[in-house]
């Protein structure tokens, strides 16, 4: 399936949890490239967004368009507040995914990926993806869909190997049931536990209402050439294209290559094996965006030169005004530049994924080991459980950030838990959406950048600490 639509030359990183929000994607596909919104957990970003009252009316501007109204009904009643909650009431969460889930649910998170791509898209016609992660699996059937409904351009998926996702959008695209394959960690090789979506059956009639939906575009995230010729050799259908992450860029990255070494501070060593080859890369013939450290102009350059189409740049969006950063936290962190002390960690352990995560360093969030250590463990959200096989030998779930007597108790390894971090609880509050627990804790932030955390210096100064967007892509492309 060739490319349908342009090649961007800068592709906005999908980051955390709504910090690539509607309109950061927005703004960056009005600037002519690929705005990128995050598909983690927006089934609880809509939930949070509704409780908070809708500042603007957006979410209810984009649910009014779906067209299936008596679910939006009873989403609105469900969830929305005029005028907002009381500042110290909680937010209410969805239920956690389950191999079965519930209709409601389905359709809870078909509908808020819906409204945030929606969004992104509204007014204009520039193009617009939607990042997925391979280790949320129960989630990304109903997220691709609502993706698909709101006429989303591109799919970007990480965080895994993602061979099931192409042939799914081809079905997805006529409204066809699919199935997603689920991990299960120490099962046996025969093992194959699917997660199910039927469009007809989430929303009765729906599908012959809107008729087929556009097949976006498919690039995955990738690490190397070896797993880009893996991918196309496995997968269920056609890929468009590659993104080839450094080991520097933001979230998650892929384990070095061999065994695992750390560093003094616990940091995963990254070797000459772990680099970037863009002539083998080239010769796979299809498009590829390169990505970590390339938020710079002779960066883009370079990047052209070697035959990619293009870079990925999250970190620089990250910290623009458009961002869904909670804007204290983007205050301190852009101080912290200013003053020449920003820093930014891999860690090996805090996420539960098992996959390193770039943490940075910065007062008042989980970065500071007192802060963590102070943090009661609560597992409430779920986006991040696994499946597990019971003595009996049906299914549970669970996760190593969860209380250690509990994962114990599921016949995990207590080892697996230490330095874990609920990353669902942080980055809703590195959002700006922290719980609020019965006993007064209240959900600190973690801040997540690339080791390149200093590229956005090039935007800011003593006298402007505040950038847009459109500044980002003006300067990259020397506008």
């Amino acid at each position: 399936m060739p490319f349908s639509i342009p090649l961007p030359k800068i592709i906005q990183g999908g980051m955390g949890v709504a910090i690539s929000n509607w309109r950061l994607a927005r703004a960056v596909a009005q600037a002519g490239q690929l705005g990128v919104v995050s598909g983690v957990g927006l089934s609880r970003v809509l939930i949070s967004r509704l409780m908070d009252g809708d500042p603007g009316e957006h979410m209810r501007r984009a649910l009014q368009s779906f067209p299936f109204p008596a679910v939006v009904r009873d989403i609105l009643r469900r969830y929305y507040i005029p005028g907002g909650k009381p500042a110290d009431a909680p937010y209410k969460v969805p239920p956690a995914y389950t191999i079965r889930p519930s209709r409601f649910l389905d359709q809870l998170t078909t509908i808020a990926n819906y409204v945030e791509v929606w969004l992104a898209k509204e007014g204009h016609r520039g193009i617009v993806g939607i990042n997925l992660l391979e280790k949320v699996q129960m989630p990304n059937l109903a997220s691709l869909y609502g993706a698909m409904l709101a006429g989303v351009d591109y799919i970007i998926m990480g965080a895994g190997i993602p061979t099931q996702v192409a042939g799914i959008l081809d079905s997805l695209a006529h409204h066809q049931p699919v199935a997603y394959r689920l991990d299960l960690p120490g099962g046996a090789p025969e093992s194959d536990v699917r997660i199910p979506y039927d469009p007809e059956s989430v929303f009765p009639g729906l599908p012959q209402s809107v008729g087929p939906l556009q097949r976006p575009q498919f690039l995955p995230i990738i690490s190397s050439p070896v797993l880009a010729q893996a991918l196309l050799k496995r997968s269920t259908g056609s890929i468009q294209g590659f993104v080839v992450e450094a080991p520097i860029a933001g979230g998650h990255n892929a384990p070095p290559r061999g065994p695992l070494k750390l560093n003094d501070q616990g940091e995963p060593i990254y070797g000459p094996r772990d680099a970037i080859d863009a002539a083998k890369m080239r010769d796979i013939g299809l498009p590829f965006w390169l990505a970590g450290g390339y938020a710079y102009p002779h960066r883009l350059q370079e990047a052209l030169d070697a035959g990619a189409a293009g870079v990925q740049v999250g970190t620089a969006f990250a910290l623009c005004d458009e961002s869904g950063l909670d804007e204290p936290l983007k205050a301190s962190l852009l101080g912290q530049l200013l003053n020449g002390g920003a820093s930014v960690r891999t860690s090996a352990v805090v996420s539960p994924t098992g996959f390193p995560f770039k943490v940075a360093q910065l007062a008042g969030t989980l970065s500071d080991e007192t802060l963590y250590t102070a943090r009661p463990r609560v597992c409430d959200l779920g986006f991040l459980r696994t499946l597990y096989t019971k003595p009996d030998g049906s299914l549970g779930y669970r996760c190593p950030a969860e209380p250690v007597e509990a994962y114990v108790s599921k016949g995990g390894n207590a080892q697996d838990t230490v330095g874990r971090g609920c990353l669902c609880n942080n980055l809703f509050a590195t959002a700006g959406y922290p719980q609020r627990r019965p006993d007064g804790y209240i959900e600190r932030p973690l801040v997540t950048t690339g080791n390149d955390l200093a590229t956005v210096q090039q935007f800011i100064q003593p006298t402007q600490t505040r950038y847009s967007a459109q500044d980002v892509i003006r300067h990259l492309l020397g506008c």
